[in-house]
């Protein structure tokens, strides 16, 4: 069993590797393809056209295209992730300025959406087809057609400029108290969990249900077991495999609803220096961002795989 587990991992974490390496083809073509040159970006409009050939030749620009993938893909591979054009220092050391930032926000909202989404997915399933099953689809419904930057936009318009109790713009060195961390992370965390909650409550819902409807589940109705215990004791376990993989597609989000969040709050993470590096056509940043944020979407996939290989025997013995 331990021998069919290790790989089972060991071949998702090649398909891993292996989508990483087409996603890097695919970010290399497209930040090839960005409109503009980067040199002339860098030195202005009033550059002459000898020091823009020359800051090609410094950059790179000059090699063939394939020569600069290997070169790039080469450094990311030995972690060098390359200097920033318009900040003239290493990209991992503006990366390293700026992720603990984009975790904290991530854990919280995590912290807080995951959990939410699981119980009101539970209650729903649990009351499927009565009064609370249907305010909470329509309730759910509803945060999923708003989308984010509305959702941002309305709760800096009511917390921030009608009653004044947050601050509109999420300044993280301004932390010095719990009270500040609060005020801080309210509204971008707020914003964030809108959409996932809703999204993973009714994927939870629809996993439970399709567990409930179960014989197993059926025979212990039958015998007088209570519907909590049914929930928590037969079907919850049997359906970590669906959930999981809900909880990793909807935190998946993430990678692009934080995009919105952190440049409407100028909130300081990878997203926004993602958005400034692309104004400022800083490929090498560029392509850094998005290779970061596919890989943390891979690794939620890989994990969700894993606990669903981990929660179903069958699956382990393939």
């Amino acid at each position: 069993m331990r021998h069919t587990l290790a790989v089972l991992v060991l071949s998702r974490l090649a398909s891993s590797l292996v989508t990483l390496f087409l996603v890097s083809l695919v970010i290399f073509a497209i930040t090839a393809l960005l409109p503009g040159d980067t040199a002339q970006q860098i030195l202005g409009q009033f550059a002459t056209p000898e020091q823009v050939a020359a800051l090609r030749v410094q950059l790179g620009l000059d090699h063939p295209a394939l020569i600069r993938y290997w070169h790039w893909l080469s450094g990311f591979v030995t972690g060098d992730l390359g200097q920033s054009a318009s900040n003239g220092v290493p990209v991992a050391q503006l990366l390293a300025a700026r992720l603990p930032n984009s975790l904290i926000l991530a854990a919280v909202t995590t912290a807080i959406s995951v959990p939410l989404a699981l119980v009101m997915g539970m209650v729903a399933a649990m009351r499927r087809g009565g009064t609370t099953d249907r305010v909470l689809n329509l309730v759910t419904l509803s945060m999923v057609a708003l989308p984010e930057f509305l959702v941002a936009t309305l709760a800096v318009l009511l917390f921030a400029v009608k009653l004044g109790w947050l601050p509109a713009l999420s300044y993280v060195a301004n932390v010095e108290s719990f009270t500040d961390f609060l005020k801080i992370y309210t509204m971008p965390v707020l914003t964030l969990c809108f959409v996932l909650v809703a999204q993973m409550a009714r994927m939870t819902r629809a996993a439970l249900i399709d567990q409930l409807d179960s014989a197993y589940v059926e025979m212990a109705r039958l015998k007088g077991v209570p519907p909590m215990r049914r929930v928590l004791r037969h079907a919850l376990p049997n359906a970590v495999g669906p959930i999981a993989n809900a909880v990793a597609l909807s935190l998946s989000y993430l990678i692009g609803g934080v995009i919105i969040v952190e440049t409407i709050f100028n909130y300081p993470g990878i997203a926004g220096l993602m958005v400034d590096a692309v104004s400022n056509r800083d490929l090498a940043l560029v392509q850094a961002c998005a290779m970061l944020f596919c890989g943390a979407y891979l690794l939620l996939v890989m994990l969700a795989d894993l606990c669903a290989i981990l929660s179903n025997p069958r699956l382990r013995n393939r």
